[in-house]
């Protein structure tokens, strides 16, 4: 993985005052302003016949900060749009930059690595909850990155999973533990921006709360570098994990209400 991929801020701009103007001393420069994490320009996606949009030509700017809570209805496009944007089914046309750089075949499995999906059915692999918190690390885009069961366990305990939990069996996993499994596996490896598609809504309540609290506990840890798009059909939820609202219909990404 390259390093610098996930970092936001390398391309700061140096501060550099107008021709003839004075800076007093030991006065500082003000701070860059943010650049964007992820942008979609004209961003589209046809369905496998090429005949049909299934998202419509989009512009998105994600910035550093951003909590985004995505409505609409079912088939409407927002998982296309959420899965477009990790890469996981390429673009038909469009432009996506990553930190203001476009993206090389090269450079995806180390955006893969700082932008991160989970969907409502987590994958799991055969074996052990430790089994599949390691598994990420045994990946070619992970190289030079070692698991620290230190960190897992402090993420488990955080959604109220104790040490022993790492020897449970996967086939035994509850569908709210094993969507805690696949969070934990994702957020360890602290990616600069999450895609939930309707993470909690086959979820009991308590394995919700959980799951919420697991992402707003990474989110607040970013300081303000971190970001995250939320999928959700509960108003509720909508206005608990997103400052910014947006919906989509019939592949067309607009403005929701105000939060």
């Amino acid at each position: 993985m390259d390093a610098w991929y996930c970092k936001v801020g390398n391309n700061a701009r140096r501060f550099i005052p107008p021709k003839g103007t004075t800076v007093p001393p030991n006065v500082p420069s003000p701070p860059p302003s943010p650049e964007p994490l992820l942008e979609v320009r004209r961003l589209t996606r046809l369905d496998q016949s090429g005949a049909n949009q299934l998202l419509k030509p989009t512009d998105f700017t994600l910035m550093p900060g951003a909590q985004v809570a995505l409505t609409g209805a079912s088939g409407s496009g927002k998982s296309v749009f959420l899965r477009t944007l990790a890469l996981l089914d390429a673009p038909s046309s469009g432009e996506l930059l990553w930190q203001r750089s476009p993206l090389s075949n090269d450079s995806i499995p180390a955006y893969r690595t700082c932008v991160s999906y989970l969907s409502q059915r987590p994958a799991l692999i055969e074996g052990t909850v430790l089994d599949n918190l390691q598994f990420p690390f045994t990946l070619k885009s992970l190289r030079g990155r070692r698991f620290n069961l230190e960190r897992a366990t402090d993420l488990l305990a955080q959604a109220g999973k104790d040490a022993s939990f790492l020897s449970k069996s996967g086939a035994d996993l509850s569908g709210g533990e094993a969507q805690i499994v696949a969070l934990v596996r994702t957020l360890q490896l602290a990616p600069q921006v999450m895609l939930f598609d309707e993470p909690t809504s086959a979820l009991d309540p308590q394995s919700a709360a959980a799951v919420e609290s697991l992402v707003l506990h990474w989110f607040n840890a970013g300081a303000g570098s971190r970001a995250y798009v939320w999928i959700s059909h509960d108003p509720e939820q909508a206005r608990r994990m997103g400052t910014r609202r947006l919906t989509m219909n019939n592949g067309v990404l607009g403005a929701g209400d105000a939060a």
